[in-house]
């Protein structure tokens, strides 16, 4: 049975009380729920913090065959309920680039870890391995400060912008003999 993706909306900062809710609901059923955060660097005070940070602040991802009735009801009765996308009269799964999306955070896992990138003087940066990889493409500013790569996603053709963390091994230095 081909699984699908569905969005659902929840309140913000509502997101761990409605995963864990529906993780109980649905532990006996053919359904999943995916809630992504990224890992980033904080600068307070001084102070660098590595923090989780949701990848999208109010939304939760499911994957199930379909959303039947029961199910919607179940996910209706949890505190921080919103809706699913595009409505609750039109539940669409994801298709398309947004189904790729997806399933390349679900590669990831849940934890989006940092991006090992490389900088090499007057070249593209270049994504050696991490979440950021494939995705090279949708890359829009580099902050190498706070350690940060923001990139352009877009999800039921709505585009935004995410910053992802990411590690940086500098390239040798090139000397002017060719070696």
């Amino acid at each position: 049975m081909e699984m699908n993706y569905f969005v659902l909306k929840v309140k913000n900062g509502k997101e761990a009380d409605v995963l864990s809710r529906s993780r109980e609901l649905f532990r006996d059923e053919d359904v999943t729920v995916f809630w992504f955060r990224r890992e980033l660097q904080i600068r307070k005070s001084g102070a660098i913090k590595n923090v989780l940070s949701p990848l999208f602040p109010g939304y939760l991802i499911i994957q199930a065959s379909s959303i039947a009735p029961q199910i919607f009801r179940k996910f209706r009765e949890i505190p921080g309920f919103s809706h699913f996308l595009k409505s609750n009269t039109n539940i669409s799964c994801l298709s398309g680039r947004d189904r790729e999306l997806i399933l390349h955070f679900i590669r990831c896992g849940e934890t989006i870890a940092k991006s090992m990138v490389l900088f090499t003087p007057n070249q593209p940066i270049k994504i050696l391995s991490g979440p950021l990889k494939g995705l090279e493409g949708m890359i829009i500013k580099v902050d190498k400060r706070k350690k940060r790569i923001k990139v352009r996603l877009a999800l039921y053709k709505d585009s935004f912008c995410i910053d992802f963390g990411f590690e940086s091994v500098e390239a040798a230095p090139q000397t002017g003999d060719g070696k």
